[in-house]
């Protein structure tokens, strides 16, 4: 997923920024790995009873599994989540974000804040998820708990057959990361974006002044984009199949395949919708690639939380949807005046919300029954409440504790990333200056493009390193290279000749 990650974001740029946004991506894997073995996985699933927080397993101290290694293996599958909840904002941030600012959000929402959604939501003692379903000892279920209801019996019931109640009775379902991944990177990326800004000259011109239509930035590279999307959609066959853990049953083995069919239908239909959508509303009749590739990875979003638990007709009007919302979330966008470099908050946060409220309409009972290993087939999506051999199951309560879910990642992350980016941000530490932005960060932080120097390229990465030398020396503006580039073209006629 990284390398996925790291192709589109180089593809989505300018070719100016390539070196510095392909260091960041590395960053979110290296800087996440320690950050996540040393508090990020003890904080997600510690052994103790906490629903909110663990506080075991530091530094994978508590590992007692020596013969299958699934400790470790699982420590290994889950490390790949966090990385990706990471790398999501890099993209939002690209061309104008420092190397320092960087590495400290990226730290802080591995090590603690997505541990803390991963608890809640896939911990078997979180509060919120359908997975909660242990409970070593009577005091996380009372007698006076079971008698008012709270606590209900079951298969993976404690020593005292009962379990504290999953929120509204079925738990917010999300296999493999909706919410838990996306949606926290994608609200990450959107604070992120409002308090760092736009890049220089996207909104308003160089006098300040607002642009009436906002100043296209083209991506570097289409091949880069459609090859990272490629990349990504494969990778995704490892998130969500694999999140059933075991291939040891005929019911897992199920669950991983009607996983890796609705991915695959969600990803087309995604990237079908948003591709006919936006040539629809061009006037030229545009036929826009990157439609296509964010539209598929719109789709594989909005799946990710429901891929075991719905029908694949069900996953193509989610991924249809999803690339629809790609599109009029992308435009809203440039209406706020919110810069995301490689639209990661249409296909992340717009798409990480309707992936999980679309379990709480589609979700089978039959399948939820399937996956999550339900005693009765109990819950099933608001579409499946009044169908045959389902009664009414749920009355709602999926849908109600999705959108629970949903409000607690946003208003979790959005609490705790505010006031880290304001801090960085007020103390100069968020935001590149002003002349590095513009010159490039390859050049004024890399020592030079990550592409074939030309001369201009080669002269503003002189200018840089004399006004590193000389503080007060300010960097030659863009036209001051014209002369010399018409210099160059006449020299290599000239030799031609």
């Amino acid at each position: 997923m990284q390398a996925g990650f790291a192709m589109l974001c180089a593809g989505s740029i300018r070719s100016i920024n390539i070196k510095n946004i392909m260091l960041k991506n590395l960053l979110d894997a290296c800087g996440g790995a320690i950050g996540y073995w040393s508090l990020g996985y003890a904080f997600a699933y510690g052994s103790e009873n906490n629903s909110f927080i663990g506080s075991s397993n530091f530094f994978l101290g508590s590992v007692k599994d020596y013969t299958s290694g699934y400790d470790l293996a699982f420590f290994f599958f889950q490390w790949a989540f966090a990385a990706t909840a990471a790398t999501i904002v890099a993209g939002t941030v690209a061309e104008r974000c420092k190397m320092v600012a960087y590495f400290v959000y990226s730290f802080a929402l591995t090590a603690f804040i997505y541990p803390i959604v991963t608890r809640a939501v896939w911990a078997p003692q979180g509060w919120l998820g359908a997975f909660r379903t242990n409970g070593p000892s009577t005091t996380w279920c009372t007698t006076s708990q079971q008698e008012m209801g709270l606590c209900i019996s079951g298969s993976f019931a404690n020593n005292d057959g009962f379990y504290p109640s999953r929120l509204f009775g079925p738990g917010m379902i999300d296999f493999a990361g909706s919410g838990v991944v996306h949606l926290t990177g994608g609200t990450t990326a959107i604070v992120a974006a409002v308090i760092l800004g736009p890049r220089i000259g996207r909104f308003k011109d160089e006098h300040g002044v607002k642009l009436i239509s906002p100043n296209n930035m083209p991506a570097h590279s289409v091949i880069l984009q459609v090859l990272g999307t490629f990349i990504l959609w494969f990778g995704w066959y490892g998130f969500n199949p694999g999140s059933t853990l075991i291939q040891s049953t005929a019911s897992s083995s199920y669950v991983a395949a009607l996983a890796a069919v609705n991915t695959t239908l969600s990803a087309a239909s995604g990237a079908l919708a948003s591709f006919a959508l936006r040539w629809a509303l061009s006037d030229s009749g545009l036929l826009d690639v990157t439609a296509l590739t964010n539209g598929a990875l719109s789709g594989l979003v909005a799946i990710t939380a429901g891929c075991a638990v719905v029908w694949p007709w069900a996953a193509v009007v989610i991924g249809m949807f999803g690339g629809f919302l790609y599109i009029g979330f992308s435009n809203l966008l440039i209406k706020l005046r919110i810069d995301d470099a490689v639209d990661a908050i249409p296909v992340h946060f717009a798409n990480g919300i309707w992936g999980c409220i679309s379990v709480g309409l589609f979700a089978s009972n039959t399948l939820v029954k399937k996956a999550y290993d339900y005693p009765t087939n109990s819950y099933a999506g608001w579409f499946y409440e009044w169908s045959a051999g389902c009664n009414r199951c749920g009355n709602g309560s999926l849908l109600a504790a999705q959108l629970v879910g949903v409000i607690f990642i946003i208003g979790w992350t959005v609490c705790l990333m505010t006031p880290l980016f304001w801090t960085l941000n007020q103390f100069g530490l968020f935001r590149v200056p002003k002349e590095e932005e513009q010159v490039g960060l390859d050049i004024s932080h890399h020592g030079g493009s990550a592409v074939q120097l030309t001369k201009p390229t080669e002269e503003a990465l002189a200018a840089h390193k004399r006004k590193s030398s000389t503080p007060h020396s300010p960097i030659p503006p863009p036209q001051a290279h014209e002369p010399q580039i018409a210099k160059v073209v006449e020299i290599e006629e000239d030799d031609a000749v």
